[in-house]
């Protein structure tokens, strides 16, 4: 059996100390797999946001263990850890983290050069990659001249421009008009088919529910529901656990 994108086991993570002390996450166990489109909803504060920053090795857990490809990524040095998150993870941050001085194409490159892709070569695919996600007039503007929407758009181009193995999002598609949303998600879905990525997306749009391949709800910090097929198959499995 093929070894899964992503394991987790156990998972807890608490912040603060004493009286001021929140359990964010309570023995998550969760497998992803290669090739699939995972979508993680919830109600605000429940664990998601937290949740993906470990599996990306941001943050740190108290306790518990998680694998990305088989590594143990809070058991490497700083460095390796930074190393192997710039060759192999791709991320869409809820505040895009664009940078300011830097115009469409050069914040879309970042990962290429960082990887010793040539500047030229680097700029090329960048280029393309923006034109891909609807932004062929606005390539070359700058972060303050983008509107929201726009800038989330260089955010996602980011984060799959150098064919990272695993793609994690924070709300990809809350600054996207319908249509937009509808792209984006597209273009997801046959990055991660032809390059049998793993692809998790932490969303309250119900618009994009019908592109997972898997759909996990997430209360208080467990998971409390899996669901697939879909948007209606979710929204009516989500209404009974609403009921229960």
């Amino acid at each position: 059996m093929e070894e899964p994108a992503v394991v987790c086991r156990s998972i807890k993570k608490k912040y603060g100390h004493g009286v001021t002390q929140v359990t964010a996450l309570r023995g998550i166990d969760l497998e992803v797999r290669k090739g699939e489109l995972l979508m993680v909803v919830g109600p605000s504060g429940c664990g998601k946001t937290t949740l993906l920053s470990i599996i990306s090795a941001i943050l740190s857990q108290d306790s518990g263990e998680c694998l990305v490809y088989g590594h143990n990524l809070q058991q490497e040095s700083g460095e390796n850890k930074t190393l192997y998150r710039g060759q192999h993870i791709g991320f869409v941050f809820q505040a895009f983290n664009l940078i300011p001085m830097l115009n469409g194409i050069e914040n879309v490159s970042i990962p290429l050069i960082l990887n010793g892709v040539p500047s030229k070569e680097a700029a090329e695919r960048s280029k393309e990659l923006l034109i891909r996600v609807g932004l062929k007039e606005r390539i070359m503007a700058f972060p303050s001249d983008l509107s929201g929407g726009e800038q989330q758009r260089v955010a996602i181009a980011r984060s799959c421009i150098h064919n990272p193995k695993l793609i994690v999002c924070d709300e990809p598609t809350s600054a996207l008009d319908h249509q937009t949303g509808i792209a984006i998600l597209e273009l997801f879905k046959e990055i991660v088919s032809v390059q049998q990525c793993a692809l998790i997306i932490v969303t309250h749009d119900q618009r994009i529910f019908e592109f997972a391949d898997r759909i996990l709800k997430m209360d208080d910090g467990k998971i409390i529901g899996e669901q697939r097929n879909g948007a209606q198959a979710f929204r009516t499995w989500s209404r009974r656990l609403e009921i229960q």
